[in-house]
């Protein structure tokens, strides 16, 4: 059974997909409503290795359902999934939620968001 999960920042590049997944991932955009961006500072040596920046986007939740996330839907495995899960750091939690398309698929967001 296929697991889909959505991506709104580093999950996107080429050199991640090919570093977490050993391929490149066949997605579909979609949006997710109901939540906005923020950065945090990237401290874990391999996912510092693996994306090549500092700072990642993180999806924090919104009082505004105007507030959107434009990403993509990727169609992968269960054992990719886990190793989705290794490659974000403790900051992330994982969360099946559903997107404009009227699609759920899982998307990391804030682990502890205090307004």
């Amino acid at each position: 059974m296929n697991e889909y999960l959505f991506s709104y920042g580093t999950l996107q590049k080429d050199k991640v997909q090919l570093e977490t997944f050993g391929r490149l991932l066949k997605g579909s955009k979609d949006t997710l409503a109901g939540y906005k961006l923020s950065t945090i500072k990237i401290t874990d040596e391999d996912v510092l290795h693996k994306s090549e920046q500092e700072y990642h986007l993180i999806a924090i939740p919104s009082e505004q359902e105007t507030d959107t996330i434009d990403g993509v839907i990727f169609e992968i495995t269960h054992e990719e999934l886990l190793a989705a899960d290794g490659y974000e750091t403790d900051a992330y939690k994982r969360e099946k939620l559903t997107f404009r398309s009227g699609r759920t698929a899982w998307v990391y967001i804030a682990a502890s968001h205090t307004p």
